[in-house]
């Protein structure tokens, strides 16, 4: 199974519902992989830690060895680091990402990352991919690569507007390069079940008929703290209340994708 975790807008928690689903996963026994593509490498750090400024490889050499013919092409398991949790382990960022972006696009390498995914799907059991906050040539190749794609929302006017417009984003590349792609799910993220406005919004979608997931995401102060320790919440607090919910998350995202 390759997932992507998929929003154009900033701060809706892409990073953290990508790594705290991957460790729940990977806790189980389950071999599985991260996909940094952000140049902004929250999930890298968020795994690593400190130690994610001293990695000697990263994806940003997975992509530079496609414009540069003259290296000896290295397989993609070459560019996987470990991380410091058991069966957990990345594909990182780097902030040269997104200096390689226009040169990638432009040589139409855009293919690539299925290629890569789908070699590396028979070793890992299941690929989180977490991406940029635009719909550019690595959310794209992420949405080319994946089986499915979950939507955070973070239960506002905003992000609810902006949901149709990444329903059709994801129905275009399914349109056009990817036949298989669907929306595994909607993430409510940032819920306050005691506030009006959220309980409204969300209950409006699932009136709509969309894939609203069963399991919604408290706003805690604890995500910070497991951000600051680099450590996912199955980890840092695994009784916790948020801890419970992304449990609860990944057995919903199971029983959809079965």
């Amino acid at each position: 199974m390759k997932r992507v975790v998929f929003n154009k807008k900033g701060g809706v928690g892409k990073s953290t519902i990508a790594c705290n689903l991957a460790a729940i996963g990977a806790a189980e026994g389950k071999k599985t992989l991260v996909v940094d593509l952000d140049a902004q490498g929250n999930s890298t750090q968020y795994l690593l830690g400190k130690n994610s400024t001293e990695l000697e490889i990263t994806l940003a050499d997975f992509f530079d060895q496609m414009l540069n013919f003259r290296l000896r092409p290295k397989e993609t398991r070459e560019f996987i680091v470990p991380t410091p949790f058991e069966n957990l382990f990345l594909l990182a960022s780097h902030p040269s990402l997104q200096d390689l972006e226009s040169k990638l696009e432009s040589r139409y390498k855009i293919f690539k990352l299925r290629d890569a995914l789908n070699e590396l799907g028979k070793e890992f059991d299941v690929i989180y991919v977490d991406t940029p906050p635009a719909l550019n040539f690595y959310t794209q190749s992420a949405l080319i690569a994946a089986d499915s794609c979950i939507i955070p929302f973070d239960c506002d006017d905003f992000s609810r507007r902006a949901l149709y417009s990444l329903l059709d984003s994801v129905a275009e590349i399914r349109a056009d390069h990817n036949a298989e792609l669907k929306v595994e799910g909607i993430v409510v993220n940032q819920y306050q079940p005691r506030a009006s406005l959220p309980q409204k919004l969300v209950q409006e979608l699932i009136e709509e008929g969309l894939p609203v997931l069963p399991a919604f995401l408290s706003s805690s102060v604890k995500i910070r703290e497991s951000h600051d320790q680099s450590r996912p919440m199955i980890h840092l607090a695994p009784n916790h209340k948020v801890s419970q919910e992304f449990i609860a998350l990944h057995e919903a995202l199971n029983k959809a994708g079965a």
